[in-house]
């Protein structure tokens, strides 16, 4: 069942790029997982490649969506974007400065400035703190505001901003339902005023009457504080919503990237079409007219991936160079990227 977001325009229908510059650019990301072996004698057997090469950039006040199937690193990225991964080599350049060469003690003071919203809103809040404790914590790690009363009454105004009333700061996670618990770690994540968010699937989780109201949240939140997202999900219906251009990841690199409505009206990587014509239509007779790309094959282990392409394998329009040659990320129209000889 698709998510109905026909009540709210798309912000990629306004937003033409016109931000007051780059906040976050990632260059040649890379996170390689050893597997271990052994037990008073580990060695290392085999590298999983989580992330292998990325890079991308995001303006101040956009909303990038990250996709792509299960395991091919997009959580992985996030993660790394907010230095809870240590990058195995590349660049997360925020506001100018190399995230990924600073220490812990340098970081803590970035750290304000970078938030998540974490895919499972139980698991992601302490079953036994309340509400208001929750959200408060941050605030009073950073001394900010200084004093109780200042703290709670910003816990007051969170819970208001998020759409709870000031009542549910003495709830405990377990009394309120999923989209409740998403409000609260959304509400936390904003309690140190961050310029950017990384929204890892925010509503994966949830009934799909409740994701409508999380994303068109998320999208007041954006304009109303100026905030930046990186958007990581799954849910194509979700991502055309909420986003203003869109980064396809396979197998730890992205094959494609472009404006929203490009890439949802002109996907040019198979890769994407086969992703966009698996999206259910809300119209049974549109949806039995359509054609659906199968991509043959499963998906290639991050332990021993192919040469050259990722994606050549499973490609109808692979030929014998993709075994060999891996293709750059180039720009074949304004804003369009796509990592593919063939098209």
């Amino acid at each position: 069942m698709a998510t109905d977001f026909s009540t709210r325009a798309r912000p990629s229908a306004s937003w033409k790029g016109e931000g007051d510059g780059v906040l976050l650019e990632v260059k040649g990301l890379k996170k390689h997982f050893p597997i271990v072996e052994g037990v008073l004698v580990q060695k290392a057997t085999a590298t999983v490649k989580a992330v292998d090469g990325v890079s991308f950039s995001i303006r101040k006040g956009e909303t990038l969506g990250l996709v792509g199937e299960s395991g091919c690193g997009k959580t992985t990225t996030g993660r790394c974007i907010l230095q809870l991964e240590r990058p195995t080599a590349g660049e997360v350049i925020f506001e100018g400065v190399d995230l990924s060469s600073l220490g812990h003690k340098e970081l803590r003071t970035w750290r304000r400035k970078m938030q998540v919203i974490f895919q499972d809103p139980y698991s992601s809040l302490n079953p036994r703190m309340k509400i208001g404790d929750i959200i408060e914590e941050p605030m009073y790690v950073y001394g900010l505001p200084p004093d109780a009363r200042g703290r709670r009454e910003r816990v007051r105004e969170l819970l208001s901003v998020c759409g709870l009333g000031a009542r549910m700061a003495d709830r405990y996670p377990h009394e309120m339902s999923g989209g409740q618990r998403q409000r609260v770690g959304i509400a936390r994540a904003l309690a140190m005023k961050p310029d950017f968010l990384v929204c890892d699937e925010p509503v994966s989780a949830l009934d799909v009457s409740i994701q409508a109201q999380i994303v068109n949240l998320l999208e007041d939140l954006r304009q109303e504080f100026g905030l930046t997202y990186l958007f990581i999900a799954h849910d194509l219906s979700v991502v055309r919503h909420l986003c203003h251009r869109v980064a396809v990841m396979y197998l730890g690199r992205i094959v494609e990237m472009a404006d929203c409505d490009a890439l949802y009206e002109n996907p040019r990587h198979p890769y994407t079409r086969a992703l966009l014509s698996a999206v259910p239509v809300p119209d049974p007779e549109v949806e039995h007219g359509r054609s659906l790309e199968v991509i043959a094959g499963e998906v290639p282990s991050p332990i021993n991936p192919p040469s050259g392409c990722v994606f050549h394998p499973r490609c109808p329009l692979a030929v014998d160079g993709c075994k060999t040659h891996i293709p750059a990320l180039r720009e074949i129209t304004l804003g369009h990227w796509v990592a593919c000889t063939e098209v």
